[in-house]
C-alpha cells in the first residue's frame, strides 16, 4: 500500500510503498486529518519525538468492517491507504457527515471541549476569548464557547480569517494587535510566545488562560506570584497524554461531541483538502498561516 513516509526532521514527505497494517482493525483511509503536532515532528520540535523513518497521522476517517468511522490510529500512521486503529478509540461516523469532516473532529474538538466543559465549566456568563479563531481548534472553540452561553471574541490575522471565525459562531473578532484593552474571564490559545504572555493581563478575577500550543513560540512561564495576585490560572492540555492517563474520561468527551454533532449543534469545518501524494503541498500551507479551518489528506 501507499503511505506517506518522513524519513529524516526537515525532510520532504514521500509518497512510497510500505508494508500493509497488521491487526484486527484495519481501517481503509478515506480521509487523514493534519494536526499541528505533525508539523512540530517533522522540524523535530516535539516534545516527544518518534524514530524516524516516520508515518504521521493521528486522525482517520474511514471504512472498517462495513462501517463508516472516525478514528485514532493505534500508532499515528494515518496518512496512509490504510491504518491499523484501536478500536476503544473507534467511533461512528455521524450521517451525512463527509469523511474529511470526521478527520477533522476528534482532535480539535476533545482539545477544545475538555478545558472549556470538564476544568473550566463555562456559562453563559462567560467571556471567552479564542486566539486563532480560524484554525482547527480555534473554531471547535468558538462553537462549543457559543453552544454553552458564552460570548466569544475570536482573533485572526487577516479579513478572510476573521470572517471565517465569525462564521464559527464569534461574536466579535480582532487583530492580535487589538487585543490588550480587551477584559475575559477565560482564553483560548494555540498560539503561545508573545501572544500567551500578552494575553495573561485580560484575565478578569478567577479568569484562566488555556495554553494549548505553541505555534507562535515556547511559552514564558508566568510566576506563581503573579497568577496569586491576579487571582488567575493558566490550564494545561496534552490530549495524548490525556488519553493515558484518563481515558475513560477522554471517551466519555468524544461520545458527548458525537452527540452534539449528530443534533448539528457543532459542524467541523474543513478548510482544505489535498491528495495524499501532495502531503508537502498540505505542510506547506499550514505553515504559511493562510488556510483556515483542518486540512485534510484524501487518498
Amino acid at each position: 500500500m501507499k503511505a506517506v513516509v518522513l524519513r529524516e526532521v526537515g525532510g520532504d514527505l514521500a509518497l512510497e510503498d510500505v508494508p500493509e497494517p497488521e491487526g484486527s482493525a484495519v481501517v481503509e483511509v478515506r480521509a487523514a486529518g493534519i494536526n499541528f503536532a505533525d508539523i512540530l515532528i517533522r522540524r523535530g520540535m516535539y516534545p516527544q519525538m518518534p524514530e524516524l523513518p516516520y508515518v504521521l497521522g493521528n486522525e482517520v476517517a474511514g471504512d472498517l468492517d462495513g462501517r463508516r468511522v472516525l478514528a485514532l490510529p493505534r500508532a499515528a500512521g494515518g496518512y496512509a491507504e490504510r491504518v491499523e486503529v484501536d478500536p476503544d478509540w473507534t467511533f461512528p461516523l455521524p450521517d451525512n457527515a463527509s469523511y474529511a469532516a470526521g478527520a477533522s473532529f476528534l482532535t480539535t474538538y476533545l482539545t477544545a471541549h475538555i478545558p472549556l466543559v470538564h476544568q473550566l465549566h463555562i456559562s453563559g456568563r462567560s467571556v471567552v476569548l479564542v486566539h486563532a479563531g480560524s484554525g482547527g481548534v480555534g473554531s471547535a472553540a468558538i462553537q462549543l464557547a457559543k453552544n454553552r452561553g458564552a460570548t466569544v471574541i475570536a482573533t485572526a490575522s487577516s479579513d478572510e480569517k476573521r470572517a471565517f471565525a465569525r462564521r464559527a459562531g464569534a461574536d466579535e473578532t480582532v487583530g492580535y494587535d487589538e487585543i490588550d484593552d480587551l477584559r475575559v474571564d477565560v482564553v483560548i490559545d494555540p498560539v503561545g510566545g508573545d501572544v500567551f504572555t500578552r494575553s495573561l493581563p485580560l484575565l478578569n478575577p478567577l479568569g484562566a488562560i488555556v495554553a494549548i500550543g505553541f505555534a507562535g513560540g515556547l511559552w514564558q512561564d508566568p510566576s506563581v506570584q503573579w497568577l496569586v495576585g491576579r487571582n488567575a490560572a493558566v490550564v494545561g492540555v496534552y490530549l495524548g497524554r490525556l488519553m493515558k492517563l484518563r481515558p475513560q474520561l477522554v471517551k466519555d468527551a468524544a461520545e458527548e461531541l458525537l452527540a452534539m454533532w449528530s443534533r448539528g449543534e457543532i459542524d467541523p469545518l474543513v478548510g482544505a483538502t489535498f491528495p495524499l501524494a501532495d502531503a508537502d503541498g498540505a505542510h506547506a500551507l499550514i505553515e504559511s498561516r493562510r488556510h483556515v479551518g483542518k486540512v485534510v489528506l484524501e487518498p
